[in-house]
């Protein structure tokens, strides 16, 4: 993914107010993020512990997507798979993510909903750039670029989601 600025950000969000927009708290270590590592954009909300937000590339153009999830946590011993990346995690390391749908579905209260890695950081778990628990990834015949072309599949089925 190519490096982004806090306006690029802004201006990709596509199910949710230009307002609104203006309004999210965007991260300031930008210029320190893997960018060459990242499939996507993701972080969450400081400030509203039941937000978070991902912005990637699709279609030659930045889309920008707010996302909720519920603040309970699963129980330590119980393990969740991530739908994005498979990477599985314990406890609240995988939640449900829901994303009001883009255009007039939304405005009306439709979603979509997806679980992903609580920390959206599903791009360096594929690419071991980021320590699991053992037993988080299970041993696959894939190459990592066939990993990475997964998710971004997954990722964009995902998105086509938010438009239909």
């Amino acid at each position: 993914m190519k490096s982004l600025t806090e306006q690029d950000i802004r201006a990709s969000f596509v199910n949710c107010s230009k307002g609104e927009a203006k309004r999210i708290s965007v991260p300031r270590d930008l210029e320190q993020r893997p960018w060459g590592d990242l499939d996507f954009l993701g972080w969450r909300d400081p400030g509203a512990p039941d937000r978070s937000y991902l912005v990637t590339e699709r279609g030659g153009r930045l889309v920008g997507v707010t996302l909720r999830f519920p603040s309970a946590q699963r129980g330590f011993l119980h393990r969740s798979m991530c739908s994005l990346c498979l990477t599985t995690h314990r406890g609240g390391g995988v939640s449900l993510m829901t994303a009001r749908k883009a255009g007039a579905a939304g405005r009306e209260g439709n979603s979509v909903g997806l679980y992903m890695c609580a920390d959206l950081a599903c791009s360096l778990y594929v690419r071991g750039k980021k320590a699991l628990d053992a037993g988080s990834r299970f041993e696959e015949s894939l190459t990592t670029d066939e990993q990475i072309a997964r998710t971004v599949g997954n990722l964009s089925a995902f998105l086509d989601k938010l438009y239909g």
